[in-house]
């Protein structure tokens, strides 16, 4: 199967072709330790994770490589607003992240730098770029010259003039012009900084990206990915650097970048009351659910999330689960991943089409009936898995319960299904529905089939 991607480079969707079939070599943007992770950055984790699953079936190795961010001004302010010191604010937040997004289903990626132990890389970049007539020094910090470099603006599309009207750009005296960004700036004595040619100082976001990338994917890779938010100035930044440093380098071959993601209706915002946190997210609704309502809208596209969307998203992975754990026995997995599900997804991460087509594997679990049912099993599960979906022991799915939420616990409602299956044994019909009744009204809903009563919560 050809794989094709949206390039954002070229604008165009295109067969993707590895530099190298035996390894194939993924960065994409990580999280800022300084709080919790919004369902905003979440997107991309998902999003990746599925392409990072794709590849990895239809190629004998793939290196990924997601960084984390630890040096950056906004945990200095967050340290110096709370007194918490720094490496504690980057190692809960870090563990945070870690958490929450394991409970979305997303892999690890093979790689996961943090820019605190790859400062003298950075350094070294940035002499190379000061070497190369690309940068240079002013009052304490390092600039790259942005006219130095032909194309520069080309995977956004901007212009200088438009870069610069588009006040994306921060306007400083020591600039030799306005479009100029920081590689290294200077740090004072109660701002981390690190040693350098140039003085005491910290290297400039765009900088950490380049320089981890480069070091375990080498001066050519094949997909970087992140959030259409950071295509400029990031990712415009990334390839001006690294290009530069690395001269005859191509730096990045495919670039993929998800859509915008709105909440409730409109940008997610705390003043509006829907800034969505993950971990908050997840006191309220199963991880797996949260997935599929990412999943739902093509990566591309702009997403409305709403939690009505979540809660359907839960309705309809009870079906599936409910159909798993009414298929007794184990699973018979197809040697390769199920055809309309690895189409869809060849396709530019069609995860709406791949849905779609895990329905089609429900209906035919529905309809399988003695010897089939195994590998009408063994083909969802496995479709799924392309996706991050249905992994969950379906009982563990029905018996999810929200953070706090108090009630009874597992043997509670084991006990009472069994003095209900004792009075329907005793004739006591009266018993047996009021003891249904009362666990219904605790949000504990029965299910009677064939091979007796099974629950889930409502």
């Amino acid at each position: 199967m050809t794989l094709r991607i949206h390039n954002t480079l070229s604008r165009a969707k295109e067969d993707f072709v590895p530099l190298d079939d035996g390894n194939v070599r993924m960065y994409v943007c990580g999280p800022t330790v300084y709080d919790y992770a919004h369902i905003g950055n979440a997107r991309p984790v998902v999003v990746f994770d599925v392409l990072y699953r794709v590849l990895k079936t239809l190629y004998p190795k793939v290196t990924y490589v997601r960084n984390i961010t630890d040096i950056d001004d906004k945990i200095n302010a967050a340290s110096k607003a709370s007194g918490e010191p720094i490496r504690a604010i980057t190692e809960r937040t870090a563990k945070a992240f870690h958490a929450d997004m394991a409970a979305l289903g997303a892999q690890d990626p093979d790689r996961e730098p943090r820019a605190t132990e790859h400062v003298a890389e950075m350094i070294a970049m940035v002499q190379a770029l000061v070497d190369g007539g690309h940068a240079y020094a002013a009052e304490g910090h390092v600039l790259f010259a942005v006219g130095s470099m032909d194309d520069y603006g080309r995977l956004s599309g901007h212009n200088r003039d438009e870069i610069i009207a588009g006040a994306r750009v921060e306007v400083a005296p020591y600039k030799r012009d306005p479009a100029d960004f920081v590689l290294w700036k200077p740090s004072d004595a109660e701002t981390p900084g690190w040693d350098s040619p140039w003085g005491y100082g910290r290297p400039g976001w765009h900088l950490e990206c380049s320089a981890m990338s480069g070091k375990y994917l080498g001066q050519t890779f094949d997909i970087h990915g992140g959030g259409q938010d950071l295509i400029f100035p990031h990712h415009e930044n990334e390839i001006a650097q690294s290009r530069c440093a690395h001269p005859g380098s191509a730096f990045v071959r495919y670039w993929m970048h998800n859509g915008y993601l709105q909440v409730e209706g409109e940008k997610m915002s705390k003043s509006l009351g829907n800034f969505y946190t993950v971990h908050d997210l997840l006191t309220e609704f199963p991880g797996e659910a949260i997935r599929l309502t990412l999943l739902q809208t093509h990566y591309r596209q702009p997403l409305d999330f709403t939690k009505a969307g979540i809660a359907e998203a839960r309705k309809v992975l009870d079906r599936f689960y409910g159909a798993l754990r009414q298929a007794e026995g184990p699973a018979v997995e197809p040697d390769a991943a199920p055809e309309g599900v690895m189409a869809a997804l060849g396709d530019d991460l069609n995860t709406p089409l791949a849905i779609s087509q895990l329905h089609e594997l429900l209906g035919e679990l529905n309809k399988a009936q003695g010897d089939a049912v195994a590998a009408a099993k063994g083909r969802l599960l496995a479709g799924g898995r392309l996706l991050g979906l249905l992994q969950d022991d379906p009982e563990a799915w029905f018996r999810w319960a929200p953070e706090g939420a108090g009630g009874l616990d597992d043997a509670a409602i084991q006990a009472l299904i069994d003095d209900r299956l004792a009075a329907r044994k005793a004739r006591d019909f009266a018993t047996a529905d009021r003891i249904r009744d009362d666990l219904k009204a605790q949000g504990v809903l029965l299910e009677d089939g064939p091979g007796g009563t099974t629950w889930k919560r409502g």
